[in-house]
C-alpha cells in the first residue's frame, strides 16, 4: 500500500511532510513502512512522529 505523511518532518532518515511512502500492514496499532532511510520500521497508524513524542502526525492512504 501507499501512504502519505503530513506532520512535522523529523530525523534526517524518518519521514517527511507530504512524501509518500511504501508500506504493509503490520497490526491494528502499526504500518511497516520504508521511510526515508530506506529501510522498513514500525510507525503507528494514528499518531506517527519520532519516539520521544516531540511532534505528531498522520497518515493518508493514497492506494490500498
Amino acid at each position: 500500500m501507499k501512504l502519505k505523511y503530513i506532520g512535522p518532518s523529523f530525523g534526517v532518515d524518518e519521514l517527511t511532510n507530504g512524501k509518500i511512502y511504501e508500506a504493509t500492514i503490520e497490526d491494528q496499532d502499526y504500518y511497516r513502512v520504508i521511510d526515508d532511510s530506506g529501510e522498513d520500521y514500525l510507525y503507528f497508524r494514528e499518531d506517527p512522529g519520532p519516539t520521544d513524542g516531540s511532534c505528531h502526525g498522520r497518515w493518508e492512504i493514497i492506494e490500498e
